[in-house]
C-alpha cells in the first residue's frame, strides 16, 4: 500500500564564506535547490545578511512557497582582533600595503573558526541532510560529522583548475624549471597545458597560508564531496579527471548565474549596482551588436593608477565603444583619468565606478566581448552569454582559468600577463591592451573564437534545462540525501 504522507522535504544547510565571489553563487545555488523543492538555509553574519536578504526576498516574492531563509551568526569582530564592521574578506581589498593585507586576510580566515561551536549547536537542533561549507571552513567537516550530518565542499571554482592544482602539488614540475618564467606542461593533466612557475599562487609549504591549504586538502578528503559549479560539456576530460584521481564523488549543478532568468534577478545580483540598470541598458541599446567591449576584474582586483591609465589609454587608441567598471580603494582620487579622457570617448565609453550589473550587459546583443580577470564565476557569466574574452588574470587560480579559455576552449586572447601579482596584477601596457581587444572583436579568427563562444553559451543552457547534465547531477544528488 502507498504512504498518504508527502514525500519529505531535502533540508539543506549553505555556509558560504564572507566574500562576493562567494556569496553571490551560493545564493544562487539555494534558490536553485528550492526550486527544486528542497528546503535552503544560508548561513552568515548580520552586515553580509544584509547584503544577501534582498534577492532572497526578490526570488521569494516571484515564487511563493519556496522555501529559503537565512540564519544569523555572531561575529564579534573588534573580539577576533579585527576591524569593527570587517565580516568580509573585500573588506581589505586595495590595501596598498601587501603584507598588511596578507597579514589581515590570514586573521580574517582563522578567526572564522568562531563559528564552529555556533554550527554544532545548529546541526544538533535542525539535524539537515546535509552542509554545503565553503573550502575556507576545514573545521565544518569536524563539526558535521559530530551529527552524522554529510558535509559538501563548495569550491566556487571549476574542474579544470582543481585539476591543475592536483596535478601541481603531485607532481611539483615547477621546481624543476631554471627561472620562474620559464613555460612546462603540468604532468598528468590532459591537454598539454603550459604555464610558468610566476603564474601559479604559491600555497603549499610551511607558510601560514601553506598550512591553512593543507588543511583545507585534508578537510576536503574526509568529506562527503563535492558542489561544483560547472557544466560537462565545458570541461569534459577534467570533471572524468577529477572524478578518477582527485575526489570521487562531485556533482557539476551549473552554471548557477544562468538559473537568475527575469531583470530583476539579473539586476540584483551582488552589490546594488553604481548606476541605473534602465539608463545602462538604454545605453547599450543605441550600439550595433556585437560593437561594445566590456572591461571588469571583479571585486578582489586593485589596480594601481598607472595601470588604470594604461587602460584608459589603450581603449581610446583602439577606438571601440566600451563599458568599464572600475573599482578604486583610495578613496576619491581621480589621478588615474587620462586629462580630457572622459570628455574624448563621451557617447563611445562609459565609465562605472563601483558595482555594475554584469550578466544584464554581458547578456545584452550590444556586447561583443568581456575583458575580465578570470575570475570562474565572472569567467561562467561570459561563457553563458556566448562571449568571446580577453584573458588578464591577477590572482588565485586565475591563470589555470585563462589556460581553460585560451588554450582549451579557444575562445579567448591573452592578454599577456606573465606573473601572479594578487589585487594589483602583472603591468601591462596601452598598446597590449588596445592589441588584445582589437583582436577579439575583429577578423576571421575572431569570427571562429565567436562562433566557439556561442556554442558554449548553448551547451550552458542546455545543461540546466531538463535532461541536461548538471539538471540530471542535481537530481542524482537531490535524490542520494533525501534518502
Amino acid at each position: 500500500m502507498g504512504s498518504d504522507h508527502p514525500p519529505r522535504k531535502l533540508h539543506v544547510i549553505f555556509f558560504p564564506f564572507m566574500a562576493d565571489g562567494h556569496m553571490i553563487p551560493t545564493v544562487d545555488m539555494a534558490k536553485l535547490f528550492s526550486s527544486r523543492g528542497a528546503k535552503s538555509t544560508i548561513l552568515t553574519t548580520p552586515l553580509n545578511a544584509k547584503f544577501l536578504q534582498k534577492p532572497i526576498d526578490a526570488f521569494k516574492n516571484l515564487n511563493p512557497g519556496l522555501e529559503i531563509d537565512i540564519m544569523i551568526f555572531d561575529f564579534p569582530c573588534v573580539q577576533l582582533g579585527l576591524p569593527e564592521g570587517c565580516e568580509n574578506i573585500d573588506f581589505f581589498t586595495g590595501d596598498n600595503n601587501a603584507d598588511r593585507q596578507d597579514h589581515m586576510t590570514l586573521k580574517f580566515f582563522s578567526s572564522t573558526r568562531f563559528f564552529k561551536d555556533q554550527l554544532e549547536k545548529l546541526l544538533q537542533t535542525t539535524r539537515p541532510d546535509c552542509l554545503i561549507a565553503d573550502m575556507f571552513f576545514p573545521w565544518a567537516t569536524e563539526a558535521a560529522e559530530k551529527f552524522n550530518v554529510p558535509r559538501l565542499v563548495f569550491h566556487g571554482v571549476g574542474y579544470f583548475s582543481l585539476c591543475s592544482i592536483y596535478c601541481m602539488r603531485v607532481h611539483n614540475p615547477q621546481n624543476t624549471v631554471a627561472s620562474s618564467c620559464e613555460p612546462f606542461v603540468i604532468p598528468d593533466l590532459p591537454g598539454n597545458i603550459v604555464i610558468s612557475k610566476d603564474q601559479i599562487a604559491d600555497c603549499d609549504g610551511e607558510s601560514e597560508m601553506g598550512k591553512f591549504m593543507t588543511e583545507v586538502r585534508e578537510s576536503e578528503v574526509k568529506s562527503s564531496g563535492v558542489v561544483v559549479n560547472s557544466f560537462y560539456e565545458l570541461e569534459p576530460d577534467y570533471a572524468d579527471f577529477y572524478k578518477s584521481f582527485v575526489q570521487k564523488r562531485s556533482w557539476h549543478i551549473g552554471p548557477l548565474s544562468v538559473y537568475s532568468r527575469g531583470f530583476e534577478e539579473k539586476a540584483g545580483r551582488g552589490n546594488k549596482a553604481s548606476i541605473d540598470e534602465v539608463e545602462c541598458l538604454k545605453w547599450l541599446d543605441s550600439k550595433k551588436p556585437g560593437s561594445v567591449i566590456y572591461i571588469s576584474f571583479g571585486s578582489v582586483a586593485s589596480f594601481k593608477n598607472e595601470q588604470l591609465i594604461e587602460i584608459a589609454a589603450g581603449l581610446e587608441a583602439c577606438g571601440t565603444s566600451f563599458i568599464w567598471v572600475v573599482r578604486k580603494s583610495t578613496g576619491d582620487e581621480e589621478e588615474w583619468l587620462l586629462e580630457g579622457f572622459e570628455e574624448r570617448v563621451k557617447g563611445k565609453g562609459m565609465i562605472i565606478r563601483g558595482w555594475a550589473p554584469q550578466v544584464l550587459i554581458l547578456d545584452h546583443q550590444a556586447t561583443g566581448g568581456f575583458v575580465t580577470h578570470c575570475g570562474w564565476n565572472s569567467l561562467l557569466e561570459g561563457v553563458a552569454a556566448g562571449l568571446p574574452m580577453v584573458t588578464w588574470p591577477v590572482g588565485a587560480e586565475q591563470f589555470y582559468n585563462e589556460k581553460l579559455v585560451t588554450q582549451v576552449l579557444r575562445t579567448g586572447v591573452s592578454v599577456g600577463a606573465k606573473k601572479h601579482v594578487r589585487s594589483t596584477g602583472d603591468f601591462i601596457s596601452r598598446e597590449k591592451v588596445d592589441k588584445a581587444v582589437r583582436e577579439v572583436l575583429a577578423g576571421e579568427e575572431a569570427e571562429e573564437r565567436r562562433g566557439r563562444a556561442k556554442k558554449l553559451a548553448k551547451m550552458a543552457k542546455a545543461a540546466v534545462e531538463e535532461g541536461g547534465s548538471s539538471f540530471n547531477d542535481l537530481n542524482s544528488f537531490i535524490e542520494e540525501f533525501s534518502s
